[in-house]
């Protein structure tokens, strides 16, 4: 089982922490974007090609699932992205979890890009999924970045911006951003009381219901695959592999700051010890 997360920066380790607590074995293609991003200020069509190119650069491990973990990528790219792959590769994006937040608690705010923010797509999320919960937008410039960058000051800054926007009272906050679920922890600390909702857990185990039954064949490290469950093959436990902007690396070193990365770090394979099979042709 291979399954290849795509993001324009760090924000895709939640996810695939999630993925690796739920099946060790899996292994996983961690595909950000630093030579692109931050995708936000881009065209949709700019932000679409950068992940069509980090996407295309995950088939010579043959994932059996693509994810867009990435807000942003998931609005302008995912179709696209569907277009070009699938039936043959399943892709599956990232939403907000405005609709379990806003079940939950009469008074929601939404922590998210400027972009975002301003965005007709979560304007239409509110309208279809907040039901009579009031919701609260707040834009956080540069936390995204921050938090990509490792950067502890600009990060807690950044949180505590959003924190003097966030209204009294407020029940829940739904992260609108990938990478803010790196710093839950800093955002609870600011908003006393408060609930936080990301998109890891639902995004992870949607990945793993979309995966074929059938599993992958041609693997390149010969491993047999397993259905949808629990459990490792032999023991045998996932490797990470990071293509970052299409070129094989190691974990970046800010990944290292949070849990999720160093949760990953030790499974990184930096070095082709096989050849991989060749890639699969999409769309065919």
């Amino acid at each position: 089982m291979r399954i290849a997360l795509i993001n324009s920066g760090l924000g895709l380790l939640a996810p695939a922490a999630v993925l690796h607590r739920m099946r060790p074995d899996a292994d996983l293609v961690l595909a950000p974007d630093p030579d692109g991003m931050p995708w936000g200020p881009r065209t949709p069509d700019d932000i679409a090609d950068r992940a069509l190119l980090c996407a295309h650069a995950t088939l010579r491990y043959q994932p059996d699932i693509l994810v867009m973990a990435c807000n942003t990528g998931s609005v302008h790219a995912l179709g696209r992205m569907r277009d070009e792959f699938e039936p043959d590769i399943p892709v599956i994006g990232t939403v907000p979890a405005i609709k379990p937040a806003a079940a939950a608690y009469r008074n929601v705010a939404i922590w998210a890009t400027a972009a975002t923010t301003a965005s007709a797509y979560q304007r239409r999320l509110i309208a279809e999924f907040a039901g009579s919960a009031s919701v609260t937008a707040v834009a956080c410039p540069g936390l995204a970045d921050a938090v990509d960058a490792g950067d502890d000051a600009g990060t807690a800054a950044a949180v505590a911006a959003a924190a003097c926007q966030t209204p009294a009272g407020c029940g829940a906050v739904v992260l609108g951003c990938t990478e803010y679920e790196l710093v839950t922890g800093q955002i609870r600390q600011a908003v006393p009381g408060v609930v936080t909702f990301g998109s890891a857990a639902a995004v992870a185990a949607q990945a793993l219901r979309r995966i074929p039954p059938a599993g992958p064949v041609g693997h390149a490290d010969g491993e047999p695959a397993l259905a949808s469950g629990t459990g490792t093959a032999n023991g045998r436990l996932g490797t990470v592999r990071v293509l970052l902007s299409g070129r094989p690396a190691g974990l970046p070193q800010a990944a290292l700051r949070y849990p999720e990365g160093r949760l990953l770090a030790p499974l990184v394979v930096t070095g082709e010890e096989r050849e991989p099979a060749a890639s699969p042709v999409a769309g065919g």
